[in-house]
């Protein structure tokens, strides 16, 4: 399984159009709000202290809730070449069984989505830094390092149930596009949450990386909240989460993150259980 786990490494890695495209939605999303959708968004927040700060704080959170699941189904994209291009027969023949192969990718999809992942971290403490000269605290380092991990296991599981669908390289490459183009809206990031219709954010609800995207903004925003709402009612906060995404309503109650964090670990569980029957007792030459 080691060597599966370094062969699928270098094989992306040394392919640098998949690395590109793993991370093209973080670029698009990125690109989109230094060239509009920031001037906006901190225009509407009015003389809100440190407004920017906030804002900019806000999109490094939902970039970090896009790139686990754009970077593990680039990464898992290795599986559909190796199908497509026939070397699972030389797979048959060799002594490696099934389980172990499906570990395998599993494994370099990973690293590599934790890898980018890291990377998309550091790259935000920077931009954070160089547009607020503001630090990100040891403490919201290790969370932020930890929910990392969580999010990008909470995501390759689900993208290799995706990715085991899928027989030809041209069908996982419109899927991923249309991934990649959905993702921005669906975590709220194009348009903030609470400025969508009822039955749109019921959907939003239901969709897991959300509660990632949740997640990880309440981590980046907690230095520029208190900053931003010191003084202010507890009820003008709590509004602000629910219209940009830092928190979700269910029956008239606010979510605790704890709910979130649930809900993904639930959801993966349950993707895992399919997975496994996805493939038990299949050999290798029918994947």
């Amino acid at each position: 399984m080691i060597a599966i786990v370094k062969r699928n490494l270098l094989i992306f890695f040394r392919d640098k159009g998949a690395v590109f495209f793993s991370l093209l939605a973080v670029f698009i999303i990125l690109g989109l709000y230094i060239l509009f959708l920031g001037d906006m968004m901190t225009a509407g927040l009015g003389q809100l202290p440190g407004a920017k700060y906030l804002m900019d704080s806000w999109i490094m959170g939902g970039l970090l809730a896009v790139t686990p699941i754009t970077a593990s189904l680039g990464a898992l994209g290795t599986m559909i070449n190796d199908r497509g291009k026939g070397i699972y027969k030389d797979f048959a023949v060799s002594p490696l069984k099934t389980g172990r192969l499906v570990a395998g990718y599993l494994g370099s999809g990973f690293l590599v989505s934790l890898i980018l992942s890291v990377l998309t971290f550091l790259l935000a403490a920077v931009y954070i830094f160089a547009r607020n000269s503001h630090l990100p605290s040891p403490l919201m380092v290790l969370k932020v390092l930890g929910m990392i991990v969580f999010t990008t296991l909470t995501s390759c599981v689900p993208m290799l149930y995706l990715v085991s669908w899928f027989k030809s390289i041209n069908a996982f490459a419109t899927a991923s596009t249309v991934m990649g183009t959905l993702i921005g809206f669906l975590t709220g990031i194009y348009i903030p949450i609470g400025s969508l219709p009822g039955p749109v954010q019921t959907v939003i609800k239901f969709f897991p990386p959300s509660h990632g995207a949740v997640i990880f903004r309440r981590i980046m925003m907690e230095e520029a909240e208190k900053l931003a709402f010191q003084g202010l009612p507890p009820a003008v906060l709590t509004d602000f989460r629910l219209e940009m995404g830092l928190a979700f309503v269910a029956r008239g109650q606010v979510l605790g993150l704890e709910v979130s964090f649930l809900y993904l670990s639930v959801f993966t569980l349950f993707l895992a259980f399919l997975t496994l029957l996805r493939f038990r007792g299949k050999s290798i030459s029918s994947l």
